[in-house]
């Protein structure tokens, strides 16, 4: 069955790009109401802002949603993850600015949040996105790829990466994100950046709310941020962190085979309508016992939260 939260929970930090102070609440939504962000900030106009893929707007190091009145919430995509990793399929997230706080980097806080809340069960039947054929998107940085799941599987998901700085290097990741795999696996990975990209993203308006507390800053061989990194492989978890968050604006969890290389938001999202666009490539479907057991979040238990700093 669909779940929500039994009750609201509040996070408070900065935002990471806009660097302004964030104040974001989730709360419990009914049935097929799904995930909508609601801007407290502004009080006249449209205010609610839908977490859908055909509601993304093209901006570089985030995903951004913006409704058809031109409000906007900014980076979602980690507490998208959050939701999507702890099986929540419906909530109201109201946010009192553009941006949702970026907290640590990672989804860790948000997960620890909505797990001590804990689930509340509805009465209306889980439907999700059963991939039925092979869609593919391509670009000269990379691609990304979803295809129908093997027997018996939900979502699994494959990431690589590659990059010059050898605290990062070439990284490969293969997850099966059922029963909990995204709150074991994923969730505590820190959104990272290259020391040479610092100055150039603050010239252009990012990263002013970045600390060494809420990124892995790398430069060459070194970490810089304090404590090293949580896992070896932080960066590509990350990575398939984020994808997971994208991907959950599909509107419904999905049913299939992730594969990026060297893929970001933008093409997730392009690989989100690149599906939509193609009937035949998809189906929605009601999930029965089986199938809801293998989706991202069914199970997870609060002791599964990896214990980092």
């Amino acid at each position: 069955m669909q779940t929500t939260l039994r009750s609201s929970i509040t996070f408070t930090g900065v935002g990471l790009h806009s660097g302004a102070p964030a104040r974001l609440t989730i709360r419990p939504a009914s049935a097929d109401y799904g995930i909508w962000f609601k801007r407290t900030d502004i009080a006249l106009g449209d205010t609610l802002v839908p977490a859908r893929w055909d509601a993304v707007d093209a901006s570089p190091l985030c995903t951004r949603i913006v409704n058809r009145a031109g409000t906007s919430v900014s980076t979602v995509e980690h507490v998208m993850a959050a939701l999507s990793g702890c099986g929540v399929h419906n909530a109201l997230i109201e946010i009192d600015g553009p941006e949702a706080p970026i907290l640590d980097g990672s989804s860790v806080p948000f997960v620890r949040g909505i797990l001590a809340r804990g689930l509340r069960q509805l009465a209306t039947p889980i439907r999700a996105i059963e991939v039925l054929a092979p869609v593919e998107v391509r670009t000269d940085m990379g691609w990304a790829r979803l295809s129908p799941a093997e027997v018996g599987q939900g979502l699994t998901m494959q990431f690589h990466i590659a990059f010059a700085d050898a605290a990062i290097g070439e990284q490969t990741k293969t997850l099966n994100l059922a029963n909990g795999t995204f709150v074991r696996e994923l969730c505590d990975s820190r959104t990272f950046c290259r020391a040479s990209d610092v100055d150039a993203m603050h010239a252009a308006g990012k990263a002013l709310g970045g600390t060494y507390e809420n990124a892995v800053v790398v430069d060459g061989d070194k970490v810089l941020s304090p404590g090293g990194l949580r896992h070896s492989d932080e960066a590509v978890r990350h990575k398939m962190l984020d994808a997971l968050g994208d991907l959950a604006l599909a509107g419904a969890p999905i049913i299939g085979h992730y594969e990026g290389h060297k893929a970001g938001h933008a093409m997730t999202n392009a690989l989100l309508r690149a599906l939509f666009d193609m009937p035949g490539a998809y189906r929605v479907v009601l999930c029965d016992p089986a199938q809801a057991a293998r989706l991202p979040g069914a199970g997870v238990e609060r002791h599964e939260i990896p214990a980092v700093a």
